[in-house]
């Protein structure tokens, strides 16, 4: 007998069970991917961390989460600083000083802070109601049309005017030269991969792959005192309230017998009509270098489509709109009423967490439920 049952290894079971593991706690992992590390995962092809689920850059302000995961893994240096193709426009991510020079020709901060002021006067917009206006209250229609607009229609599957503002109100703005695109005091990659960060987390924990929890839920469940659930709140209760929506993502990928694509790790196309939002060349997460730090003479793109979920696809991310949301709060009432289901992460909480995110809810669940915080000493 477990004492618990752990449905998922991406960072919040995986953290969790990792945890209860250090304080004696008998734990058994699965998972339905034939793999460790949910959407964090990363694969070595040719000499290279590929990212398969998508990009994903490390970045918090949280410092007990950046000193946990270090715990795990040495992170490099690598700063996310993607860049905007428009019809073959290229434009800097962040909104900064270069973007607002290519976008207007200013070259002072007062001159871009100006340009920005007349267009958002212009538009009239005082109060945000959605998404669009939102970003137009930011940085001004010009931005908005080419930068914006296009990418993120495709990345949601709705129009920017029916999308919910808070979705953009980190958009980065700053009448600097900084090409970060975080506001974030820690950032940077796992040397190596998350894979093995998440291994290091996982040891001495037994992991089952390939283990469908919801097609064998009644059997699995007498296994374990308690279950930690990392899947989706609708799918757990066999969508009897309604099926909630997520966004799906899909990915080409293919090894170049070249060097370097494109010269960073994510380029988004903001026009509407190339169909994938953004190409990943995962070398540059890395620098260009393989684990022994020479230079990799070829290269793995990743071509990225949103689309929108449905059953059998893999739920990504939530769509938090009004009527999303309403929906997740009869399921949440539902999940509470279970005393011995823990729901968490993106998909059993139904948020748009960042991974730091992830990981503070994590153990903010182990102090909660084993009565103490972790030890990082252990």
């Amino acid at each position: 007998m477990y004492d618990y049952l752990v449905v998922g290894n991406g960072l919040f079971g995986s953290v969790f069970a990792c945890e209860a593991n250090k304080k004696g706690k008998k734990v058994l992992v699965i998972d339905k991917r034939p793999n460790i590390a949910g959407n964090v995962y990363t694969q070595e092809i040719e000499g290279i961390n590929v990212h398969l689920y998508g990009a994903h850059i490390f970045h918090t302000n949280l410092k007990h989460v950046w000193e946990y995961v270090n715990y795990f893994a040495e992170f490099n240096r690598f700063t996310n600083s993607p860049v905007a193709n428009y019809y073959g426009e290229l434009y800097s991510l962040p909104f900064n000083m270069y973007t607002f020079n290519k976008m207007w020709g200013v070259v002072a901060p007062e001159e871009a802070a100006a340009k920005i002021e007349e267009q958002k006067q212009k538009a009239g917009i005082t109060e945000p109601k959605n998404l669009e206006e939102q970003a137009i209250a930011l940085v001004g229609t010009d931005i908005y049309e080419k930068l914006i607009k296009g990418y993120t229609e495709k990345q949601w599957g709705r129009p920017c005017n029916e999308l919910p503002a808070f979705i953009i109100k980190r958009l980065p703005v700053r009448l600097t030269f900084d090409n970060n695109y975080f506001n974030a005091l820690y950032q940077g990659i796992p040397v190596g991969g998350y894979t093995q960060m998440v291994a290091n987390m996982l040891q001495d924990i037994e992991v089952q792959l390939n283990v469908d929890y919801l097609e064998n839920k009644a059997e699995l469940d007498k296994l374990a005192g308690k279950v930690v659930y990392t899947g989706s709140v609708d799918a757990y209760f066999d969508y009897q309230l309604g099926a909630l929506e997520y966004r799906s993502v899909r990915f080409e990928n293919e090894v170049l017998n070249k060097a370097n694509f494109q010269g960073n790790a994510a380029v988004n196309y903001t026009d509407s009509e190339t169909p994938w939002t953004r190409i990943i060349e995962h070398k540059w997460f890395e620098f260009g270098k393989d684990k022994d730090g020479n230079d990799i003479d070829k290269t793995v793109i990743s071509r990225e489509y949103s689309s929108e979920w449905k059953p059998g696809d893999e739920p990504y991310y939530p769509v938090n709109d009004e009527r999303n949301n309403k929906l997740y709060a009869k399921y949440k009432e539902l999940a509470d009423q279970n005393g011995k289901v823990i729901f968490g992460g993106r998909l059993g909480m139904y948020k748009y967490f960042d991974m730091d995110a992830v990981i503070a809810e994590a153990l903010n669940c182990v102090k909660e439920n084993l009565g103490e915080q972790y030890d990082r000493d252990k």
